[in-house]
């Protein structure tokens, strides 16, 4: 791994009082990961002022994995999948990867206009389907579900390389016929299009054991349901099968340990805080939060485990 971001200060990991500057990997605008990197990073000046936060915007799971193995984030969110897909192709079986904590699952949603004729994944073939960007774990399960559905994402559909923060307003001015996007529930982006456009959401659930036959990162997948209230203003009388992935924040080997157990504590501490204004990060739980697979956990992240009693 490449030296990271000068983070710590000379001494600070022995008073157990962080300091310096990190860098937080997180997501696009409007998606899940980017208000809760940043009611993290408040979370984190609560709990250790003298510690600079940086929080740095990308395209999703995959490029922020790239930028903490190249050194230029600490921490970063990722979905298991593409922690997964990248340690099968890592030179050194991505040893200098460890997790911290398990937050909270993202729903892969397959979002449609109201009207439209879409039923299944299937249906997709020669339509405008936005894809997630190409540094997004949205286009790395997007690519396993339309294989599943027997599509070949670069032959079989007009793929639109965009994010959640564009697709939205693409779907509205008719330049999008469908749109995959995985998050926690509810997305705000999905929410705000709900509202001004009526949509659908297409179950997904039947691909699974398809899915599962893919590369190893698949394993990864689970069966899920979006409840019926996930977007109020979809008219809907029954939950959405779906799909679902855990995300975990992830950091370096050689992170300091100290450092890593108050950046663990944090995101425990902050997790009825953070929930009241992302309604998926109520799913963090103690109790949850080491089944990091397929990651080992930081020791900063054990020693804090240990000393809550785990």
């Amino acid at each position: 791994m490449a030296a990271p971001v000068a983070w710590w200060a000379a001494g600070a990991g022995a008073g157990d009082r962080p300091s310096g500057r990190i860098v937080v990997g997180t997501g696009v605008p409007s998606g899940v990961y980017a208000r809760y990197g940043q009611l993290l990073s408040e979370q984190l000046e609560r709990e250790a002022p003298e510690l600079e936060v940086v929080l740095r915007p990308s395209e999703g799971s995959v490029q922020n994995i790239e930028r903490l193995v190249a050194g230029t984030a600490d921490f970063v969110i990722a979905t298991a999948d593409s922690i997964a897909a990248h340690l099968a192709d890592a030179p050194v079986d991505g040893a200098e990867l460890r997790a911290c904590v398990r937050l909270y699952d993202d729903y892969m949603q397959l979002v449609v206009p109201a009207g439209s004729p879409i039923r299944s994944c299937s249906d997709l073939a020669g339509l405008r389907v936005g894809v997630g960007q190409d540094g997004s774990g949205v286009q790395l399960v997007t690519r396993e579900l339309l294989a599943a559905a027997g599509l070949d994402m670069e032959a079989d559909v007009t793929a639109v390389r965009e994010g959640i923060h564009t697709m939205p307003r693409m779907m509205e001015t008719a330049r999008l016929d469908a749109f995959f996007w995985s998050g926690g529930l509810p997305t705000s982006a999905v929410t705000g299009l709900s509202e001004r456009l009526p949509i659908r959401l297409v179950p997904l659930g039947e691909l699974l054991p398809r899915l599962h036959a893919g590369g190893p990162h698949t394993a990864y997948y689970r069966a899920a349901v979006m409840p019926p209230d996930a977007y109020p203003a979809i008219a809907v009388e029954q939950a959405v099968d779906t799909v679902a992935v855990a995300n975990l924040l992830v950091t370096g080997e050689t992170t300091d340990a100290g450092l890593t157990e108050r950046v663990t504590r944090a995101v425990i501490n902050g997790r009825d805080r953070i929930g009241a204004a992302v309604h998926a990060a109520q799913r963090v739980d103690l109790r949850t939060a080491i089944y990091t697979r397929p990651l080992e956990l930081h020791e900063g992240a054990r020693r804090y485990y240990r000393s809550a009693k785990l």
